[in-house]
């Protein structure tokens, strides 16, 4: 029995570190698929969901703002406009 919990002791620890390390290794792999300088070309504005499996999103790229139509067959191009202004609320 004595045994048993040294190597539970043991491994228990080694196991989670490898599960950690693993997990690491992946955050890190995959953040350098994002862009170098850490600025993003494209935004998702907003979304709107039309019908189970297809919806409207607005995507913001390289100041263009893209109405875009998500299905489960793809993406298509609806519209395209410029970026609007911010609306700005006078102060009474």
């Amino acid at each position: 029995m004595l045994w048993y919990i040294a190597k539970l002791l043991l491994l228990l620890p080694l196991l989670a570190g490898l599960i950690w390390g693993s997990l690491w290794l992946a955050k890190k792999t995959q953040g350098g698929m994002t862009a170098r300088n850490g600025s993003k070309s494209a935004r998702l504005i907003e979304t709107t969901m039309l019908a189970p499996g297809m919806r409207l999103a607005v995507i913001e790229f390289h100041g263009r703002e893209i109405l875009v139509g998500a299905s489960k067959q793809g993406l298509v191009r609806l519209a395209e406009a410029e970026p609007s202004p911010p609306v700005v609320e006078p102060n009474p």
